[in-house]
């Protein structure tokens, strides 16, 4: 991770972290760079960079200050308005543009707000242009064979960009989900949680389109509600409300929708991971399942990789985040991976987590097996969790510690096939995170306690 950019974009606080002038310089840079990139081919026509956003009162601001820095920068803008990242990766792909960008802090509260970045293929940018933004940022900008600090060529009379208004592109992206629906959902009662988020417009559409009968919570957003108290962060909303109005289905959005989580009709949350369950194993039954293989990452539950076991699927573990599993979805052709927070990439239909994707391909495997949701997942057991955080003054020695190491082993050694310990520092604060899963709570509780003893008899916690 860079000095101003994580895995997910740079992210903070508006105005306080993440500032106005950082969108501006964002902005200016991406509008020369792309523009460079094509006068260094002999190529004279303008960059076109497309600009989304969710709901929160920030967002706009951010939009604005990008807008500026790119057209000063002599690239034009589309703007596509609120909409979730997944349409912007979707557009940025489909319809050609030098990047995409993506104005969303996610799950994060409204007063939080990040600026993703996207790359003509729809993907995560590339890494070496994040580390020229960071430059740009810190005027010590070289590229092009040139040390330029923080000084960057402004566009002049003609050579001035537009912003463009580019709707359409977002309305697009509907009716190419609309497409992917197999089944007529008429006479299934879906309810939706938006988040006050990006959602709160496309979701409900694409499912009054395919025939649900659709109830709609959190939809609408103030700019100050995004993510509070609604969401897949607080399911506990849909929970009730599919409960008590009798819907066959619930499905809960993150901000930027780029995660589902899902409610069955009994009420129950289904995670990520029973998602990759039901729908991995769906697919293995139509000889669907590319290389037999789902990719998770290191955090998915124990229970999980049993049922793929007994199942016959092969699974790949990867570092946490959709970053990192659509990388080794990439690079092995795997068709199906994500998290347990609820980001599932399809990759046959998209190069992002995208969270009505998600939902539309439950109700696929819900409708083509004749099933309630909770039937389908019923056979998966999640394996009871706790995970425990300590502040370290070292997190690769507080790690590689041998004692520790040696707590670690005689805990997967009492857990043996029965569950399993994870401890890993985290990757932005100084943390050890300590993870067990076992049968029993108690147990997990247990475990995880004499590793973080071990931690602080050897000094090893800031604490």
């Amino acid at each position: 991770m860079g000095k101003y950019f994580g895995t997910d974009g740079f992210r903070g606080e508006a105005n306080v972290t993440l500032r106005a002038e950082h969108a501006y310089q964002i902005g200016r840079f991406l509008g020369w760079y792309y523009g460079e990139l094509r006068r260094q081919k002999g190529d004279t026509t303008t960059p076109q960079i497309v600009i989304g956003k969710d709901t929160r009162r920030s967002s706009y601001m951010f939009e604005s200050m990008l807008v500026g820095g790119i057209v000063a920068s002599g690239a034009d803008a589309y703007i596509l308005h609120v909409t979730t990242t997944p349409s912007v990766a979707y557009v940025a792909r489909v319809d050609q543009f030098d990047c995409g960008i993506m104005i969303s802090a996610s799950h994060n509260p409204y007063y939080d707000n990040g600026i993703k970045l996207i790359n003509h293929n729809g993907e995560k940018m590339d890494p070496e242009v994040i580390d020229l933004i960071e430059s740009y940022i810190d005027g010590r900008l070289t590229v092009f064979g040139k040390s330029w600090g923080a000084e960057i060529p402004r566009a002049k009379r003609d050579k001035i960009g537009r912003s463009i208004d580019y709707a359409s592109g977002r309305n697009r992206y509907i009716g190419y989900l609309i497409s992917l629906g197999v089944y007529s959902f008429k006479g299934l009662k879906v309810a939706l949680d938006c988040a006050n988020g990006s959602s709160w417009n496309i979701a409900p559409s694409v499912f009054n389109a395919l025939g649900a009968t659709v109830s709609v919570i959190n939809a609408d957003p103030d700019g100050l509600n995004i993510n509070a108290n609604a969401g897949s962060t607080h399911i506990e909303g849909l929970q009730k409300y599919v409960v008590e109005h009798g819907m066959d289905v619930g499905f809960a959005y993150d901000g930027d929708a780029d995660r589902c989580l899902a409610v069955d009709e009994k009420g129950n949350v289904v995670t990520g991971d029973h998602i990759l369950y039901l729908y991995g194993r769906y697919m293995k039954e139509r000889d669907k399942l590319v290389n037999n293989t789902v990719v998770t990452t290191v955090m998915s539950n124990f229970g999980l990789y049993k049922a793929f076991d007994e199942l016959g699927i092969d699974y790949a573990k990867t570092k946490v985040g959709d970053k990192y599993v659509y990388e080794y979805m990439s690079e092995h052709g795997c068709h199906i991976g994500g998290e347990q927070s609820g980001h599932i990439i399809f990759s046959k239909y998209a190069s992002t987590g995208d969270g009505i994707l998600t939902s539309l391909k439950i109700m696929q495997a819900m409708i083509g097996q004749k099933k309630k949701l909770s039937e389908i997942v019923e056979p998966l057991y999640i394996y009871p969790q706790v995970l425990k955080n300590v502040r370290v003054a070292d997190k690769e020695a507080a790690q590689n510690d041998p004692d520790v190491k040696l707590a670690v082993q005689r805990v997967a050694e009492t857990l043996g096939d029965t569950g399993r310990i994870l401890v890993r520092p985290s990757g932005t604060e100084p943390l050890i995170r300590v993870m067990v899963e076992a049968e029993t709570k108690a147990q997990c509780e247990e475990l995880v306690d004499s590793v973080i003893k071990v931690i602080r008899d050897k000094g090893l916690a800031a604490e």
